[in-house]
């Protein structure tokens, strides 16, 4: 009896010692095939975690770029306020970057919303304070309205491809070599009216069919004048006072250009100004930037 009881717990051990080994291989088995093999759901996930990934170290690049641009045209903007306005340009928060991405082979659902949840509450705080800019720029200009510098195109309906030479030594082609170009040049058909870029006090009225032909000079008792060159019609008169876009002339010519068209100049405080600087508010920002370039890259005058 004792030996039938012997070879039952030997049977058993070997039993249980058999399932142990098959269970021990079996997880082994898994976790190799886990390791080495992956499903088709999880290759795309992995596939997508790893492009969102290179996407997100991409944007970041990008982002901070577009911040350093930024940081230039906020330069720029508060040098044309203390220009313009002698005052600083309203401040804006700018949107900062998501944290930097951890070093990970995935990336979580939860982290692109909580990065989009974060980023769309800035957003929001950004459109509160455009509001708030506005009100100051506006509280700004109805306390200072003298200040407010000459804005207007002194020519309607005008396209960026009729802006010449501006502000600096350009080749003369009357006497063909460089000379100080004081104004800028916007070509237009004779006839076409010509309006008061500002309101003010017409100063000077001067008919002549020399040099710069027939001028009109607006004061605009803030430090700012006006100039109105080469024009043919000049309905303007002397000490009359006169509204923004008021026509005060046509465009002409004279018997030293080349071809019709009207100069305009802008001075402030006896200082020659680059008049293509007051006119962003008078044009979509893709045209001023054209109308910038052509000002700029164009080396011969036309007066």
């Amino acid at each position: 009896m004792a030996g039938k009881g012997s070879h039952i717990r030997r049977i058993t051990g070997a039993v249980l010692r058999y399932l142990v080994a098959a269970v021990s291989l079996s997880v082994l088995l898994y976790i190799a095939f886990a390791l080495l093999f992956s499903t088709e759901e999880e290759r795309r996930l992995e596939k997508e975690n790893r492009l969102y990934k290179e996407r997100y170290a991409s944007m970041l690049q990008k982002e901070r770029l577009i911040a350093d641009v930024l940081d230039g045209l906020e330069y720029k903007d508060d040098a044309i306020y203390q220009g313009l306005f002698e005052t600083s340009a309203p401040s804006l928060d700018a949107i900062t970057a998501a944290d930097v991405i951890a070093d990970s082979d995935s990336l979580s659902e939860s982290f692109y919303l909580s990065a989009a949840a974060s980023a769309s509450g800035r957003l929001m705080l950004m459109a509160d304070h455009v509001d708030d800019n506005f009100a100051q720029i506006f509280s700004l200009l109805e306390k200072r309205r003298d200040s407010i510098p000459p804005l207007s195109l002194p020519l309607k309906d005008m396209s960026y491809v009729q802006t010449g030479a501006s502000v600096g030594l350009k080749h003369n082609p009357v006497h063909k070599f460089e000379l100080p170009h004081e104004g800028i040049d916007f070509v237009a058909p004779q006839g076409v009216p010509v309006y008061a870029a500002a309101d003010g006090v017409v100063t000077r009225v001067v008919r002549s069919r020399k040099g710069l032909g027939n001028t009109v000079e607006i004061d605009h008792r803030n430090g700012y004048v006006t100039r109105y060159c080469l024009l043919g019609e000049v309905s303007a008169v002397k000490g009359r006072f006169v509204r923004r876009g008021q026509k005060i002339g046509t465009v002409g010519i004279s018997a030293s250009v080349t071809a019709p068209h009207l100069h305009y100049e802008v001075w402030r405080d006896t200082t020659v100004q680059n008049p293509v600087h007051y006119l962003f508010t008078s044009i979509s920002p893709e045209d001023y930037s054209r109308m910038l370039y052509m000002s700029v890259s164009t080396t011969q005058s036309m007066d």
